[in-house]
């Protein structure tokens, strides 16, 4: 990574950027949320290991990001994997304060613009959830009390940092959870200090299993990032060109937002494994436009959701193209020449050139490209379809575009034939 010296003569470029940071948008079609805290691409060190949050939330391209996870409620235990190593216990509790966490989801929020929930479960969750509804009721009040709003004498885990709300990710059958769903409804919308946010990651058969009966029109959701991986109507099963699908059943949970619902206005978000590892079904390129361009013919569609932040740095040009196929703009940044050679491949918001090598961070947010219309120089050879990847670095398929067409770069990972 290059050192604040290195970078420090840069900011005049970065502030005279348009700036397109933000959070949560419930009137927007393009928000993009990424789950932090696995490590699911598995390395303990080097490039890809996960880095802390505050890294993370640089990227402009990334709206929402789920803290995954508070794995038990009831006998509370937060599981950050290799991020949770700076925590301490704290006394009497089997919680840990992380004050890495505290001042990382502050900056996310205040000086990025980024919507920070704490999801609540996953696949290792076994508590089955609760006894009755008086003991949901009353887990609901100590999560609101560990991270709402800060009031002295609580147990803080973050500090004095507050989250913007809670996810519901929950892989099997939990017992009471709209008595807990609700009760936290109700303590977010006695607050008006600030707009809170609740979220549940159903699978895509339905009724969900796990989250039917809070999804069943009993506690009000703002989002449901609908899990369309490891099953027969993920992403994968979609069909291009043909209006009633089979199996890919966004139809289904659009539907579902607008008669079942609790909440008229919840977004239903596509959500997708960001690599190969990160679940069955990954799908990308022209197929996954695809899919994207279908799923926004549905009024409830609020974006796209991935799992995980690990796994999608691990990627390149993949959180591009998945912006791209949303309809968000490329941001773009002059070309900058620098004396000073960046040895590491952690992700950045410039693209460095040296005079002795190209340091170009996999993914970044702020990317340089040097042409709006690469046109191939090759003649001959098959073409490359509207909307299809022409170009980017390390790409090996055909680079001519059919006639009406130009290959438009959209990072130095990712180019694409658009319409001329």
């Amino acid at each position: 990574m290059p050192s604040l010296s290195t970078l420090a003569p840069l900011a005049g470029i970065i502030a005279s950027i348009p700036s397109v940071i933000a959070g949560f948008d419930p009137t927007s079609q393009s928000n993009v949320a990424v789950y932090w805290g696995q490590n699911s691409y598995g390395q303990g060190s080097g490039a890809y290991v996960q880095q802390r949050l505050s890294y993370y939330c640089q990227n402009t391209e990334v709206n929402i990001i789920p803290l995954a996870f508070l794995s038990s409620i009831n006998t509370p235990v937060l599981n950050f994997a290799n991020q949770g190593d700076p925590c301490t216990v704290i006394s009497g509790s089997t919680l840990f304060y992380c004050s890495e966490l505290e001042a990382d989801i502050t900056t996310c929020q205040e000086t990025y613009g980024k919507t920070i929930l704490l999801s609540v479960g996953g696949a290792t969750y076994t508590e089955g959830g609760f006894t009755s509804t008086q003991a949901a009721t009353t887990a609901a009040n100590n999560l609101w009390s560990w991270f709402g709003p800060d009031t002295s004498g609580n147990i803080r885990p973050f500090g004095t940092a507050v989250i913007d709300g809670f996810d519901f990710d929950f892989e099997s059958t939990v017992s009471n959870m709209p008595a807990f769903g609700n009760q936290l409804r109700s303590l977010m919308d006695t607050d008006k200090n600030k707009t809170w946010l609740l979220s549940a990651a159903p699978q895509c058969p339905y009724p969900d299993a796990a989250d039917g009966p809070m999804l069943d029109g009993t506690v009000s959701f703002d989002i449901v990032w609908v899990q369309f991986y490891n099953n027969y109507c993920g992403v994968q099963s979609f069909v291009p060109g043909v209006s009633t699908q089979n199996n890919f059943n966004f139809d289904t949970w659009d539907n579902w937002a607008k008669t079942v619902s609790l909440n008229p206005n919840v977004k239903v978000m596509l959500g997708i494994p960001s690599n190969t590892g990160a679940g069955a079904g990954y799908t990308s390129g022209a197929a996954l436009a695809s899919v994207i361009a279908y799923s926004k013919s549905f009024s409830s569609f609020g974006g796209v959701m991935m799992w995980d932040m690990s796994q999608l740095y691990a990627n390149a040009g993949f959180l591009d193209a998945v912006n791209v196929d949303l309809g968000k703009p490329a941001v773009t940044v002059p070309v900058i020449t620098s004396t000073v050679t960046s040895t590491s491949t952690s992700k950045s918001s410039i693209t460095s050139t040296t005079t002795s090598a190209t340091t170009t961070a996999p993914g970044s947010t702020l990317t340089t490209i040097t042409t709006t219309s690469a046109s191939p120089t090759s003649t001959g050879g098959p073409l490359v379809n509207e909307w299809n990847q022409c170009g980017g670095q390390g790409w090996t398929g055909a680079t001519n575009c059919v006639p009406g067409t130009s290959c438009v770069a959209y990072s130095i990972w990712y180019s694409q034939c658009n319409p001329n």
